[in-house]
């Protein structure tokens, strides 16, 4: 009921720059905080690193919906590299930016009939699980060897999205058992064609052992998981791919909600990153919506495997003390 009140984005943003811009005494503390955590110098004024995080989400907001990628797996890597804050303030931002994605977009998406719960539940139910475990995991972690892990995680995505591949309407000959226990199918209406598809799955128990993985990297490193869920959903499992997709962002807000209270209950969330790390970001993908029919997706995509090859690199160097 409140996804659905809400789910226009406007009365979220709002309030977000409201709670922005009503404390500043208590955002300038958490700020230096954030900073002397991350072994950052004092004497910057409080209100550049707001600041400055509006602006970069901003951005990356307008690329990250042309180029099909969640917010989050932009998000930490590139503030973490890049900011003066402790890399834990930072993975807790970035599930927050990622479920702010998912909430605006996954109640549309359920009533067009787009996302599927039958097919979304019982694999969110296994990643929220395993992102738990995850947020214990990276939270217990030393900051260099979360460093050393993110860098490799963020190269290892780069190289998948390289090689990866599509298949709109991928053949399933027949479900396996699970799948039929599960009733994972359905039927829906494609506007591009105007017709309505059957669909169904198989490897049900391969695309649940997925998910337990990608749980797990999405709780340890805050970087969401639709790199890896529409894969998954699409090549592995033979969802045709606007499912896969819808699917996905509905999976990504039970996903990242699990993870995000392990960070909120250790202290791992600052409003003063996370609220304007929101906020741009809402608003920029609103612009890459718009920007989504005029510019060449391969352009834009091609501008994100630039910028998260060169943040892997960085957090690879820093884990290893060469670039810090």
């Amino acid at each position: 009921m409140f996804v659905h009140r809400y789910s226009g984005g406007g009365a979220l943003w709002v309030l977000l720059l409201a709670l922005l811009l009503a404390a500043p005494q208590a955002f300038a503390g958490e700020a230096a905080a954030a900073a002397q955590a991350a072994g950052a110098p004092d004497g910057t004024a409080w209100w550049v690193w707001p600041l400055g995080l509006f602006v970069v989400c901003f951005l990356l907001g307008i690329v990250a919906v042309p180029a099909g990628v969640g917010g989050g797996v932009l998000f930490v890597p590139i503030v973490g590299g890049f900011f003066p804050f402790h890399l834990d303030f930072v993975r807790g931002a970035g599930l927050l930016v990622a479920l702010a994605g998912a909430l605006s977009a996954g109640p549309e998406l359920l009533r067009a009939g787009y996302a599927n719960l039958r097919l979304a539940l019982p694999l969110a139910l296994v990643a929220s699980a395993s992102s738990i475990v995850g947020a214990v995991i990276g939270l217990a972690m030393p900051a260099r060897v979360v460093n050393l892990a993110l860098g490799s995680v963020i190269l290892g995505i780069t190289a998948l999205m390289l090689m990866a591949r599509k298949s709109e309407w991928p053949v399933v000959e027949r479900p396996d058992r699970l799948a039929q226990a599960l009733a994972m199918h359905g039927i829906f209406r494609d506007a591009a064609s105007g017709r309505e598809v059957a669909w169904q799955v198989h490897r049900t128990p391969l695309g649940l052992f997925l998910f337990l993985l990608i749980g797990v990297l999405a709780g340890m490193f805050g970087l969401g998981a639709g790199w890896a869920n529409v894969p998954v959903l699409n090549l592995v499992m033979g969802a045709p791919l606007k499912v896969s997709a819808a699917t996905s962002g509905f999976i990504l807000s039970l996903v990242d909600s699990s993870a995000a209270w392990v960070y909120l209950n250790r202290g791992a969330v600052l409003a003063i990153i996370a609220v304007p790390s929101v906020v741009g970001m809402m608003l920029g993908a609103q612009i890459g919506a718009r920007l989504l029919k005029v510019v060449p997706a391969a352009l834009v995509r091609k501008l994100v495997i630039g910028l998260l090859l060169f943040a892997g690199l960085r957090a690879l160097l820093k884990g290893l003390q060469i670039w810090n």
